[in-house]
């Protein structure tokens, strides 16, 4: 079976050419749109995060040979999280090519982090499968772009940042409290607030508690960066 015009421009947008065209459809499918004759993508996603974090560990090693290890550990986190692989899926428009059942397609599941980064990296494996490791590569290597060379801004951690700021000015660690837990348990989105010692406060929404935390952390140091300038 051939792919629908939808599919084929996102391989196109992808810049490879699918020899076995249903290892990019079940790449595309959600689990609430799989059954036994049309299986999910979630063994291509386990798949494909190994492969991207080879080539992605490489990748990093080949721009800065003078780099140690600790230094490559937090850019190589910062390029293959989930939020980095949502936004190359959300470049790529492969949210509008998803596969999805009714209650996620009627929940906003063609922009949901989780499930455009997973299948980013079903993606990522179907390319794999499809053509081997060089084809990946050349794939990964497109789709992520400059983000290899300019990781450094991206690559530290909001929530150890902020701790290093309050520590720095005197203060206690940032307290991180959940205020509320919505969707049902297969989507759930948490809402965190990070309360500083001196009495800032921000908030962040996400899929996980962790990325909601990450996110009012990051919420927090971009208004404390605002009040020093």
């Amino acid at each position: 079976m051939k792919l629908s015009a939808d599919q084929a421009a996102l391989a196109k947008r992808l810049g490879h050419r699918f020899s076995d065209p249903e290892l990019l459809r079940r790449a595309l499918t959600h689990g609430s749109m799989s059954s036994p004759t049309r299986p999910d993508n979630q063994r291509l996603e386990f798949l494909g995060d190994r492969v991207l974090g080879l080539v992605m560990a490489e990748a990093l090693l080949k721009v800065d040979p003078e780099a140690s290890e600790g230094q490559l550990a937090p850019r190589f986190n910062a390029l293959v999280r989930k939020e980095t692989c949502a936004a190359v899926a959300q470049q790529l428009q492969l949210g509008d090519v998803l596969r999805l059942g009714r209650s996620e397609q009627m929940s906003g599941g063609r922009r949901k982090q989780a499930l455009l980064g997973d299948a980013m990296e079903a993606v990522v494996a179907a390319v794999y499968l499809d053509a081997g490791l060089a084809a990946a590569k050349q794939v990964i290597l497109q789709a992520w772009g400059d983000r290899i060379t300019t990781v450094e801004d991206d690559a530290r951690d909001p929530k150890t940042s902020l701790q290093e700021w309050a520590q720095a000015k005197g203060l206690t660690p940032p307290d991180y409290v959940e205020l509320s837990r919505e969707g049902p348990d297969h989507a759930p989105v948490f809402t965190v607030e990070a309360r500083l010692e001196s009495g800032e406060v921000a908030t962040g929404t996400a899929p996980s508690k962790r990325r909601a935390e990450q996110a009012a952390a990051k919420q927090s140091l971009d208004r404390l960066e605002t009040l020093d300038d």
